[in-house]
């Protein structure tokens, strides 16, 4: 089985175009800094990554599809095109000249309007996305799953995977709108999701140790697991976003103990296999 971190980040804040690490007050300090392939690759043991884009900016996806020229681990690049642009196909085409291009995400979660998915972008952007075989994530929460789910309608044929779950709010347990929401997009074979940037959504108390972050998030699996199931769930670090709550080594922990009960190849859908097809990869 081949482990794949479906998600996380790689950038350098001198280049300018980082705006949420601009402006996120003191908290985001640890994050200002350089975070650089040869970092991570520390970490997970050169393991194989989707870098997903932290910039509203074609600049940053061309920067990370420099890093991937010279960084082997670098399986796939989730990049920026502003979608809701007339030229918008005619850019996606030009990025995925390059094979490591392997789809789009925009900052929805960033955006005033929550219904953008479903009204703002551009028919013939979303048709070349699905000829040019690429996939969107969707960085959401609660409030925008409605406008999503219309979309995903609209579009049966784009991949779309859901990241961090949906950032469900996991202080005082799950809520309705957050259940009801994601069981419906997940009626959608296309849909799939990502079991990462969770433990950033816990209380500090939640963090002592791994075991209390275990008790906190089985929940969401169980449901995710219940509603996706393991060939529509893939694994990401969120790594160095991750690092505002713990280190990487306990995220590993974590999921560990999480995937404990399932059987191998549940495991290895979730932690490599279906981001392996979701991305179109070839096997390592």
């Amino acid at each position: 089985m081949e482990r794949i971190d479906a998600h996380c980040h790689f950038w350098q804040p001198a280049r300018g175009d980082y705006g949420w690490l601009d402006s996120g007050g003191p908290q985001l300090d640890p994050l200002r800094r350089e975070f650089l392939p040869p970092d991570l690759a520390v970490l997970n043991g050169m393991r194989r990554v989707i870098v997903v884009q932290a910039a509203p900016s074609e600049a940053e996806t061309h920067f990370l599809l420099g890093l991937a020229q010279t960084a082997p681990q670098i399986a796939g690049v989730v990049g920026w095109v502003d979608l809701g642009e007339p030229e918008a196909a005619g850019r996606l085409a030009a990025l995925a000249r390059n094979p490591r291009f392997r789809g789009v995400r925009p900052m929805l979660q960033d955006l005033a309007d929550p219904d953008w998915i479903d009204t703002a972008p551009a028919p013939d952007a979303i048709r070349a996305l699905q000829s040019l075989g690429l996939g969107l994530d969707a960085l959401v929460r609660t409030q925008h799953l409605p406008a999503l789910s219309r979309f995903v309608a609209r579009y049966p044929d784009l991949p779309v995977v859901i990241d961090h779950a949906a950032k469900p709010d996991l202080s005082e347990g799950l809520g309705n709108a957050w259940l009801d929401r994601m069981r419906g997009l997940a009626r959608d074979s296309r849909s799939h999701c990502k079991l990462s940037g969770l433990l950033t959504e816990l209380d500090p108390t939640r963090l002592a140790s791994p075991a209390r972050a275990v008790e906190a998030l089985r929940p969401v699996l169980d449901r995710l697991l219940d509603w996706f199931g393991p060939a529509r769930l893939m694994w990401g670090s969120d790594w160095p976003v991750l690092t505002l709550a713990a280190g990487h080594d306990v995220w590993e922990a974590v999921t560990e103990a999480l995937l404990a009960d399932l059987s191998p190849r549940d495991r290895a859908a979730i932690l490599g296999g279906t981001a392996l097809r979701f991305y179109g990869l070839e096997a390592g």
